[in-house]
């Protein structure tokens, strides 16, 4: 299956980044986002391409959701980590706050699942999990999968 922008009027040329970041930014407002690229930064600086091709040739993507308050102060403890990758013909995102291992982690495939981080059993949503529910919802409607 591959990946493409729901929009079919959107420019195929769209940063996925920019996308991740606008959609942060819809789901958790009133904070502000940038997406920083971590692990796959080699591969695209050696063979540019949109971040969707790399997903479609079987390249996971790991990113850094920074975050800032209104005013443009950084919140750290609001960074997220997120991770795209295939499963099959499937789409999956982790999604967990960064470098607090000790907050629950949540996978989104088909459907929502918390998990502890420590051990990957199955927990409950946290309170303030709502908005990252939608934020994997928002991200995996982005793309027809």
């Amino acid at each position: 299956m591959d990946l493409a922008f729901r929009d079919d009027s959107a420019d195929p040329s769209v940063d996925l980044l920019v996308l991740i970041a606008s959609a942060a930014d819809v789901c958790r407002k009133p904070f502000r986002h940038a997406v920083v690229l971590l692990d796959n930064a080699n591969e695209i600086s050696d063979a540019p391409r949109l971040l969707t091709d790399l997903l479609e040739s079987g390249h996971d993507l790991h990113l850094r959701i920074e975050c800032r308050d209104p005013d443009g102060e950084r919140c750290p403890d609001e960074d997220l980590e997120l991770e795209l990758y295939r499963s099959g013909q499937d789409l999956n995102l982790m999604l967990a706050w960064w470098n607090q291992p000790d907050r629950p982690l949540l996978w989104q495939g088909q459907h929502p699942v918390w998990m502890n981080a420590d051990s990957g059993q199955r927990c409950s949503a946290p309170e303030d999990g709502a908005p990252l529910e939608a934020l994997t919802r928002r991200l995996r409607a982005l793309f027809k999968v």
